[in-house]
């Protein structure tokens, strides 16, 4: 089953299960110079619509926004949103999970640190995670192939499973 995992941001992590091989990485939606806000929403809508026609995964599965309050709860709700509707048009079944919860889930505390979460990606993809976006992608698709009792690849250059 292809899963794509994604971490909601300006700086969006992504991570994606095809054909038991794993490509991850970060997307950024910078605003430009005389951008509206709106711009973002429709940089992100058009990246995700195409990611998830080079995956096409069975289930996408995201990072539930923390709600910090102000601009930076409006901007994840509406990315969530967006992931939300792509998947309804395309039929695929989506999951959010708390931070809390992939925080403990990844290293057995609720509480841990991004250096951690970093840590614990870059082993399972065999090479450094870009940064904490990219890594609670990579930890969030591990996180579903273990529910969807998947047996995650070797990481690149490696022979033994993760």
């Amino acid at each position: 089953m292809n899963i794509l995992a994604i971490d909601p941001g300006a700086k969006c992590g992504w991570a994606a299960l095809c054909a038991r091989h794993i490509e991850s990485g970060v997307q950024e939606f910078p605003l430009g110079r005389g951008d509206s806000p709106g711009m973002r929403y429709l940089r992100f809508r058009q990246w995700l619509g195409n990611l998830l026609d080079i995956a096409a995964p069975a289930l996408v599965i995201y990072e539930r926004p923390f709600m910090r309050g102000g601009y930076a709860t409006e901007f994840l709700s509406a990315l969530t949103s967006r992931i939300q509707e792509e998947c309804a048009i395309r039929k695929i079944e989506y999951q959010a999970v708390n931070p809390a919860t992939l925080k403990k889930a990844t290293t057995g505390t609720a509480k841990s640190d991004k250096t951690a979460m970093i840590v614990v990606a870059s082993e399972r993809i065999g090479r450094p995670a870009r940064d904490d976006n990219e890594a609670d992608a990579v930890n969030l698709l591990w996180l579903a192939m273990r529910e969807n009792r998947q047996t995650p690849p070797a990481p690149a250059g490696k022979d033994s499973k993760s």
